[in-house]
């Protein structure tokens, strides 16, 4: 008689331990250890300076919007305030820098801590509001902390801007954008590892439930209010770690990219990178990022063509057009966004030579 051996076609979990694992397989921890090995080992040392800058500037970004990914696309709460967080923290880092002398280590997540208190006072709101009356209140604190941020002259200084000294360890000063992408990106590696324990949590758990159903949330026993406030916390906490990274790394900062501008960059990285997602944020962050700068370059050109230097000239205000066509093309395209374009090339490579 014929034995047949047979092989599991699919990952199944025997136990509660199992279905909590990050990673389902030994491949993929494999291939988080090689990426990560390539991206600190080998990237710094091989790559121009323009493009560390890129990858510098695609770091802080990706902070930035997975904590916007679990406001928007893990509790469904909609903010327009996000870029005005990020100006708190940058402000926040660079006050106690130059006027009370603490270190970049200790700046750095006090300045999240700070932004984290002043956005759940922003969504206090949203125990009553939702949908479009809560984007209108967060909107309406975008303005106010712009508004505070040019106006405060003895704290902020205004327009004039803030200096920044460069962040030390010892004897180790950090400056140039090689030592700074170490420390942008083992910030990454720990915001991003973060984010997914919480998602993992009880507390992802509420959110993701008041997300989908409230009124369900709430008579299951979730506290909906003290769920929308804290998630809120967290996503302000991320937006302002973020901006005192990016405020240390520019040395001198003025109040101009806090504006309405950077908080339409941040939902749109969310929504091309797909909501709900961790990897989608970083996605999403790297495709804006790139897609500034190709316009920053295409912009360059054709102000030097002498025939269309007025078309170069208007290529500016069409910056929001771009990204407002992107989303749409996304959304109509493809709504879970860049994450679910990786899972599906995943799958297949995953099935191949097979097509279902």
């Amino acid at each position: 008689m014929r034995k047949f051996s047979f092989h599991p076609c699919g990952n199944y979990h025997e136990n509660y331990a199992q279905e909590l694992n990050i990673f389902e397989t030994d491949f993929g921890r494999v291939c988080l250890g090689i990426f990560l090995t390539l991206l600190f080992f080998v990237a710094p040392f091989v790559v121009s300076p323009y493009m560390l800058y890129i990858l510098n500037t695609i770091g802080i970004a990706a902070i930035a919007a997975i904590g916007l990914n679990i406001l928007i696309g893990y509790t469904g709460q909609i903010s327009l305030g996000h870029g005005a967080f990020f100006g708190v923290g940058a402000y926040a880092a660079a006050i106690m820098a130059t006027r009370l002398g603490v270190g970049f280590y200790i700046a750095i997540p006090v300045a999240g801590i700070i932004t984290a208190l002043v956005g759940m006072i922003i969504g206090i709101p949203s125990g009553r509001l939702k949908g479009l009356y809560l984007t209108i209140a967060t909107l309406a604190g975008q303005f106010i902390i712009e508004y505070v941020l040019i106006q405060w002259d003895s704290l902020t200084k205004g327009t004039m801007g803030i200096t920044l000294p460069a962040p030390q360890i010892m004897n180790w000063q950090i400056s140039g954008d090689k030592a700074f992408f170490f420390l942008i990106f083992v910030s990454l590696v720990l915001m991003t590892w973060f984010a997914v324990n919480i998602m993992r949590s009880k507390y992802g758990r509420a959110f993701i439930a008041i997300r989908d159903n409230d009124r369900a949330a709430e008579g299951m026993g979730i506290p909906i209010f003290k769920y929308k406030l804290l998630s809120f916390g967290i996503s302000s906490f991320y937006a302002g770690f973020a901006g005192a990274l990016w405020a240390y790394y520019m040395v001198s900062i003025t109040t101009e990219p806090f504006n309405l501008g950077l908080s339409v960059e941040y939902i749109a990285m969310v929504i091309i990178g797909g909501m709900g997602n961790i990897p989608g944020a970083i996605f999403g962050a790297t495709f804006i990022t790139l897609l500034n700068e190709f316009l920053r370059f295409l912009t360059g050109v054709l102000m030097n063509v002498g025939a269309i230097t007025s078309l170069g000239l208007n290529m500016a205000p069409l910056k929001e057009f771009v990204f407002g066509l992107v989303i749409v093309l996304f959304i109509l395209i493809e709504p879970k966004g860049l994450a679910e374009i990786w899972r599906i090339i995943r799958s297949s490579f995953r099935l191949w030579p097979f097509s279902y």
